[in-house]
């Protein structure tokens, strides 16, 4: 049956399923023919906040066809030890309706979540609420979502327009729900069965995402139009990249949707790169999935040789570098509109471009049709005034901002704009840092303004490109731009060497500069790892740091602290390079650093540098410290400067010039 249909109407042979928090009335509608109605129930009776771990846990995400990821749907929902959900029991169950409560799909905007109901059969998603980026991922794939209310009335057995399931969002996104999805819905405009709505050509003031978005339009007929916050509109992208874990399901949904022979218009301007799994068969927990792993690793070589895209595959177990360093090295340019399989896709934003990730649907559409749905940021501005002082990064900065802002949600879903005079101070690879975390501030993206380091750096790695052509295309937020978020000064000279709590990266605790080296409040915090490194922070300027801190300690005669495991991950082959290249390796050995080929690892908990066992405590310079996802260990955020420094004293300690004086 063609899907959506114009009136939606449940199927008497199919059923629904009631996520009550009596895992008990789960089981009794699995496993023993029982039929509940909404009448019967309250929403207070059902589950809430179910996250997509819950739906489809990490290891189930090593799965890429729709048979066998639907087989596992809701693996993580537990019952006194077991599954409730056994293998295939979703689809088994002949259900067409899902029904829960407040906050379906919180947590990772994995799509499998999402994916695992549509491929069990289910069509009608039923919840008090959605998380937002589940709720796209459910309209990319052409589910159909209500209230409880509506509910009532399917089991009434009314027929209700399929209107009313879309009223409530933009046209854009009606077009693509009512269509079937994003794959669909592109088919359709392709052939031109439909119409975009017309935007503004009023002339108003822009913010630099919003000029970005408003030059990239399709379907405009040419005209100059201006976008505000919220529109929902269609923008041409300029390149994008998948990854090991996502590239196998892009294959598949595209071979799916226009045949096993589909070709790609424009090849070159989109990449795979493989990163994320290289060192996971050495992690005991993934270990049992190993032949998975190289069955996604298989199809990504698949998918670059039938596409002709980029190909930055491991050589000889070495990877080129993570997929957002090694983008923004090599292809990503000022103004550009970049899209990818990753939450951390915004580290581009360093260099003046509109970068953000998306789930593997979107990415599909995007780099066969060659656009992307986009609904306009609201934008926040922060103005940089003065001067980091010596113990301090831009890791600092950003984790003041996720204290200070992101944790009142000043940041949500917002494009995060960072100019001002004190930005001149910050190096290419620091703005990257601030971009990159952007992600962590659960913000849309982030997006520095362009200057003259911004050039230096792009010519220093781009034989095609002239001065004049990168500052022609330099984009500034006009004057009078509005700002939903603010506008908001961070004096440099103010910020102090921060560490988050475990558990989360807005748990902010800056130094006391009268406490010595020490961070406040937090006290004698001793450490069983160091792990600096990742894409946040295994870059040229980054592995500057780590070698300023180590030369130091040599210098005292102190090597890493006993009992302390000090690794260090490079960010991309150049680094790596760089590194070898200042002697800098050669030094890190000698203090008893631990380094690690360029690739993800203990970041997202595939690699050394995961702890072992929950009593252990590391220091690390990646992004995010949610529980978990390094090990069962307390994980630390501090900036690279903090995290070398305490590797060499063995507890958590601030960076400054004299630390190893008299040592």
């Amino acid at each position: 049956m063609s899907w959506p249909p114009e009136i939606v109407k449940l199927n008497p042979d199919k059923r629904v399923l009631f996520l009550t928090k009596n895992l008990h009335l789960i089981k009794e509608q699995l496993y023993n023919g029982l039929n509940l109605r909404m009448e019967d129930l309250s929403v207070d009776d059902l589950l809430d906040d179910i996250n997509t771990d819950v739906m489809t846990p990490a290891w189930v995400c090593f799965e890429h066809q729709p048979s066998i990821l639907s087989e596992n749907a809701y693996a993580g929902l537990m019952h006194e030890g077991e599954r409730v959900f056994r293998q295939g029991a979703l689809k088994e169950g002949g259900f067409e309706v899902i029904v829960s409560g407040h906050r379906k799909g919180t947590g990772s905007s994995r799509e499998t979540a999402a994916q695992c109901e549509r491929w069990s059969g289910v069509r009608i998603v039923i919840a008090a609420s959605f998380a937002p980026i589940h709720e796209r991922n459910n309209i990319n794939l052409g589910q159909v979502m209500g209230d409880h209310e509506m509910l009532k009335r399917l089991q009434d057995g009314e027929a209700i327009p399929l209107t009313e399931f879309t009223e409530q969002y933009d046209p854009v996104t009606r077009l693509i729900l009512e269509n079937g999805g994003i794959l669909p819905f592109a088919k359709k405009l392709k052939a031109g069965e439909v119409a975009l709505p017309t935007l503004s050509t009023e002339q108003r003031p822009m913010t630099m995402a919003e000029k970005i978005i408003a030059k990239k339009l399709i379907g405009q007929n040419g005209a100059a139009c201006y976008v505000s916050p919220g529109d929902a509109v269609l923008a041409a992208v300029d390149g994008g990249y998948s990854h090991e874990f996502t590239t196998a399901q892009v294959h598949n949904f595209l071979a799916s949707e226009y045949g096993a022979d589909y070709t790609l218009p424009n090849p070159p301007k989109f990449a795979v790169f493989e990163d994320h799994l290289l060192y996971a068969t050495g992690v005991p927990r993934f270990g049992p999935f190993a032949d998975q792993i190289q069955v996604l690793r298989d199809l990504q070589v698949v998918f670059q040789k039938h596409t002709g895209v980029r190909d930055y595959s491991a050589v000889d177990g070495v990877s080129p570098g993570i997929c957002h360093q090694v983008a923004r090295e090599e292809f990503i340019d000022v103004g550009d509109f970049i899209q990818a399989t990753d939450s951390h896709t915004c580290m581009g934003g360093a260099s003046n471009a509109l970068t953000y990730g998306v789930g593997s649907t979107e990415y599909a559409n995007l780099v066969h049709n060659q656009f992307a749905f986009v609904k306009v940021p609201e934008s926040i501005r922060f103005e940089l005034t003065g001067t980091l002082n010596p113990g301090c990064t831009a890791k600092d900065v950003i984790l003041h901002i996720l204290w200070h802002y992101a944790k009142h949600s000043d940041t949500l879903d917002r494009s995060m704009e960072f100019g001002g005079p004190g930005l001149a101070s910050i190096s290419m690879d620091e703005r990257a840092t601030l971009c990159n975390m952007a992600t962590e501030c659960s913000a849309k993206t982030g997006i520095c303004d362009p200057d003259q380091l911004t050039i230096d750096w792009l010519l220093a790695r781009r034989d095609n490109l002239t001065e004049e052509e990168i500052r022609s295309a330099f984009i500034h937020a006009d004057a009078g731009a509005h700002y939903d978020g603010g506008v908001h000064t961070i004096n440099l000279d103010e910020i102090r060497p921060m560490v988050a709590h475990p558990g989360d990266p807005d748990e902010g605790v800056p130094s006391d500069p009268t406490n010595g080296a020490y961070i406040d409040d937090i006290g004698d915090v001793h450490i069983d790892i160091a792990y600096a490194g990742s894409c946040t922070a295994g870059k040229d300027d980054d592995f500057a740091y780590y070698a300023m801190v180590t030369r130091a300690a040599l210098d005292a005669g102190l090597t890493v602290a006993d009992g302390v495991d000090c690794y260090i991950q490079f960010g991309s082959k150049t680094v790596k390079e760089l590194s070898e290249q200042n002697g800098w390796t050669e030094m890190f050995a000698e203090a008893g650093v631990k380094l690690i080929d360029p690739g993800c690892g203990a970041c997202i908990g595939a690699g050394p540098g995961v702890s072992d066992t929950s009593d252990q405590v590391t220091v690390s310079a990646i992004n995010r410290n949610f529980q978990g996802r390094s090990g069962p260990g307390r994980l630390y955020l501090a900036s690279p400067l903090t995290v070398m420094a305490s590797a060499f004293t063995g507890k958590i300690t601030a960076w400054r010039p004299d630390l190893f004086n008299g040592v």
